[in-house]
């Protein structure tokens, strides 16, 4: 749904910049939500998850 909504809202202010820009900006439609996933680490199962300890 934010990849539709940030595709609309460029259309949009590509359609009519000088109207639109100031509402879609103030909204926050216009700025890419820039998270991706961590990568994996050597030694660990995933990029956080560590495998099991054992004490003997």
């Amino acid at each position: 749904a934010g990849a539709v909504r940030l595709g609309v809202a460029r259309s949009l202010n590509q359609i009519d910049a000088e109207s639109n820009r100031a509402e879609l900006k103030k909204a926050g439609y216009l700025s890419r939500d820039a998270r991706v996933p961590e990568r994996k680490k050597a030694g660990l199962k995933k990029a956080r998850k560590a495998p099991q300890f054992s004490k003997r």
